[in-house]
């Protein structure tokens, strides 16, 4: 093996393995406490299930702007600028405060008015109101760790948010299995114990994250006059790429949201096989989602470095290496289907489509895979945000979301051929990905600017 070679799979383990593992260990506790509520009935898996996808609305905005906050970071750290990578971490924190604070506000105010967007089931939406109406509490605190995490990763230094997560991750199991089901002498408090545990345990990773990055004078360990001095030419070069990404997110959150209003309607056993799949899913997926974070540092160290040829050989290296491991994670979650439903303490009917779903999910995942390395580690490491906004939203709102409506209300097909229908969209974004791959225009250099902005390198 060529030294460059080498080099290459040393820093992709390097980099991908602390996320990879951070996932793993997020995916196996969420799988614990998901099987935890399964002990209590489908209506309860149902509720926490509707109320997440809130949770996880707020987690792809946080995303967009993580990322969108990552992919100037990492170029600036290829060139060592340091006085503007404190600047994109305090403008990621501004918008994610913002955006948390919005959500806060509506899920202690309105809780069962948002969750009847979702289901007509009263007893679903009362249950995932009483849970989303405390795990609220936690929302800004998620921002502040979410911006954190995703700054620290593109600098390198992936351990720390591995390290920090899986503690407050622990912790918030430990809490689970003390208030929802009522062992260590605390209160069985069902869902309403699961969100206390996981606002418990996000003090916990925030008071972590600030403990160490200033405890150790960190580079991040900035003051408000470092990390909030922003010039408006700067603001506007990182709301220009930041922004697709966010929306992009948001978006294609909000499409997906709409798969679940789908599933909510054909029925509470549809949701809680939903909800059972796709956490098994995402257990599968981990791997991935690291390697999609490395690719995303790697080349943007490279492109911040002005290695513009370098960036294009890696990148190939990328989105061929995730979906060959693909294969093999599909069939093993395949494998695994049976093992993973004689957990659940569900009816039978929603054990057979739970897993019909997954060995769909299995089937698709290398075209996934690819997907995801594409558009989240390649495209956008190269500042190519306005392309993969259009990419991902194309995909969900004119193939996924009309698919799934059509599938699910008006044919009343059963929910894994609705599935298969939805994944439909994932081979459009294969076609135009490889295409804008190939054609090298995803490569932007963010950190050169014009002379006296803050951005020159």
């Amino acid at each position: 093996m060529k030294p460059d070679t080498r080099l290459f799979y040393r820093t992709l383990i390097a980099l991908a393995a602390p996320v990879a593992l951070q996932n793993l260990v997020a995916s196996s506790l969420n799988l614990v406490d998901t099987i935890m509520i399964g002990q209590m009935g489908e209506t309860e898996v149902a509720a926490v299930g509707l109320a997440n996808q809130v949770t996880f609305l707020l987690n792809l905005f946080l995303f967009g702007i993580g990322s969108g906050s990552a992919i100037f970071t990492a170029q600036y750290w290829g060139s060592r600028d340091m006085a503007n990578i404190r600047r994109v971490l305090g403008l990621g924190l501004a918008c994610g405060l913002l955006i948390a604070s919005v959500f806060t506000v509506l899920c202690l105010t309105v809780p069962t008015w948002i969750l009847n967007l979702f289901s007509d089931d009263a007893q679903v939406v009362a249950l995932g109101a009483a849970y989303l109406s405390v795990v609220a509490f936690g929302f800004v605190l998620m921002a502040i760790s979410f911006l954190f995490a995703s700054v620290l990763r593109s600098i390198g230094q992936a351990r720390l948010p591995l390290y920090i997560s899986a503690f407050s991750l622990l912790v918030n199991t430990l809490l689970n299995y003390g208030l929802i089901l009522g062992h260590w002498g605390l209160p069985a408090l069902g869902v309403r114990g699961a969100a206390i545990a996981t606002v418990i345990a996000r003090s916990l990773e925030i008071s972590l994250f600030f403990l160490v990055i200033y405890g150790r004078r960190s580079i991040l360990a900035a003051g408000p006059r470092q990390l909030f001095d922003w010039s408006a030419a700067f603001t506007r070069r990182f709301l220009k790429t930041t922004v697709p990404v966010i929306l992009n997110e948001s978006l294609w959150a909000v499409g997906v949201t709409l798969y679940i209003v789908v599933y909510a309607r054909m029925g509470t056993d549809v949701v809680a096989a939903i909800n059972i799949a796709a956490t098994a899913e995402r257990l599968a997926m981990v791997l991935f989602f690291g390697i999609a974070n490395a690719a995303a540092v790697m080349l943007g160290h490279r492109i911040g470095a002005g290695e513009l040829d370098k960036s294009q050989q890696e990148a190939r290296r990328f989105v061929l290496l995730g979906p060959l491991i693909g294969i093999a994670s599909g069939l093993i979650l395949i494998a695994a289907a049976p093992l993973i439903l004689s957990f659940y303490k569900v009816a039978d009917t929603v054990r057979l489509s739970a897993r019909a779903i997954l060995v769909v999910y299995g089937l698709v995942m290398p075209v996934r895979v690819f997907n995801i390395i594409n558009i989240v580690g390649v495209l956008r490491s190269g500042g190519d945000t306005r392309f993969t906004l259009l990419l991902d939203t194309a995909g969900v709102w004119l193939i996924g979301v009309p698919l799934a409506f059509l599938g699910g209300l008006v044919w009343q097909l059963p929910v894994e051929q609705v599935v298969i229908l939805v994944v439909v969209e994932e081979f459009f974004k294969v076609v135009l990905g490889v295409w804008r791959l190939r054609s090298r225009k995803w490569i932007n250099r963010l950190n050169v600017a014009p002379d006296g902005d803050q951005g020159s390198a």
